[in-house]
């Protein structure tokens, strides 16, 4: 893992020239402390799950950051919610000093409202994933994100159609996830034992401590059921049904997993008022990896003849990009999806300073146009200069006017 290099190492160094603290967050296990000693290897560092490191800096903090006032790497930062408050006063010191900190933390509502509550304008959060496929393969991010660092015109119809494909199994990605660790082990036993001891652990430590009062069993059996409901609405009165629990409970189970970096929530466009249009969010596991373990999928052959295949093909394209996007430190963008009740469905649509791009997604190796009513649409009613086609095809090209295909291996 040591080896491994991220992506937003480089958006990590930038922002260490302009904020004296960055704050990495990111479910448990996707590489935030590497990251963090690969961007600063010469830091000093300290584990706040460690007792020895967590006792000596919360017993007294003032001695804590006379003694060490910069350069400083603090694993597991959501461990001491005061740690934030006392960071305050020690950067107000001097403000003008940057490149001071870098914190580390799985996500929690305790942290980021402590964050909110005392380190707003000092500290930068970036958000790490687990390993996105250039990564693993040892190769630079696409030039696909490029397109987004300017308003988007039909002049990046060019810069799309030189894409080259990253090298090795698309498939075999899509099976294992990015996960560091189990990713990186050249034994399909241990991987799954991985997922397994992975699986328990985010329910048994992380759900437990940030909520104790939680139905683990229940809590449990949903997360598990996600697996299958991966790219799709979520009907929350069906699901509560399913494990005996209300509406009202499904939903704060599903923004537990969202804050917890498990799950995430995708909103339904905003950009219409159009009442055909579904308002209810939709939602993926943001692992594919751990996905296919919920689901039971343990070999490439058991992938492609799931009937769930196109959904954890979306689930794992949606994640790609918008872990291509995060990298590429884009300023203000979203992400959302978009569905009339009639059917018509757009898998992804990001916008921001850059404009609206729609994104449709297909597992097969070429799709027909006519496949394509709905992106067409919307990119005429918009009057957008082009929609994207993702899918397993071998080369980028032109399906219209309007619509060009990217093979997913070019993310």
């Amino acid at each position: 893992m040591n080896g491994l290099k991220r992506d937003q190492s480089q958006v990590i160094n930038q922002l260490l020239t302009l904020f004296p603290v960055v704050l990495i967050v990111g479910a448990r296990q996707v590489g935030k402390t590497t990251l963090a000693k690969i961007c600063r290897p010469d830091w000093r560092y300290f584990d706040l799950e460690r007792g020895s490191d967590f006792d000596f800096i919360t017993n007294d903090f003032d001695f804590f950051f006379r003694e060490y006032p910069a350069h400083l790497i603090i694993d597991e930062a959501q461990e001491s919610p005061q740690l934030f408050r006392e960071l305050r006063g020690v950067i107000d010191a001097d403000r003008t000093q940057k490149n001071r900190f870098i914190l580390t933390g799985s996500s929690s509502p305790e942290m980021l409202s402590g964050i909110a509550d005392s380190l707003a304008g000092r500290v930068a959060i970036v958000e790490l994933g687990t390993c996105k496929r250039n990564e693993i393969a040892g190769e630079p991010l696409s030039e696909f994100y490029q397109i987004f660092t300017k308003p988007i015109d039909a002049n990046d119809l060019q810069v799309l159609k030189h894409l080259s494909k990253s090298s090795g199994d698309l498939l075999s990605a899509v099976l294992r996830g990015g996960y560091p660790e189990p990713v990186l082990t050249d034994h399909p036993d241990a991987f799954f034992a991985w997922m397994d001891n992975y699986f328990k652990t985010y329910i048994a430590s992380d759900v437990r401590r940030l909520f104790p009062r939680l139905d683990m069993v229940k809590y449990r059996r949903f997360i598990s059921m996600l697996a299958s409901l991966s790219g799709t609405i979520i009907n929350k009165a069906q699901l509560g049904r399913a494990i005996d629990v209300s509406e009202v409970t499904i939903r704060d189970y599903l923004d537990i997993a969202h804050q917890t970096l498990i799950w995430r929530n995708i909103p339904s466009y905003a950009g219409t008022a159009a009442r055909a249009v579904v308002k209810m969010p939709k939602g993926i596991l943001r692992d594919a990896g751990l996905l296919n373990y919920l689901g039971n999928i343990t070999t490439r052959e058991q992938l492609v003849r799931s009937p769930l295949v196109g959904q954890i093909f979306e689930s794992f394209v949606i994640e790609e990009i918008l872990k291509g996007m995060h990298a590429s430190n884009i300023a203000k963008w979203d992400y959302s999806y978009y569905r009339t009740r009639n059917g018509a469905e757009i898998d992804l649509i990001l916008e921001g300073s850059f404009g609206l791009v729609p994104i449709e997604i297909k597992f097969g190796t070429s799709t027909r146009l006519k496949q394509l009513t709905a992106l067409t649409r919307f990119v005429q009613e918009q009057q957008l200069p082009f929609g994207i086609v993702i899918n397993q095809s071998s080369e980028v090209r032109m399906l219209s006017d309007h619509i060009i295909q990217i093979p997913a291996s070019a993310l």
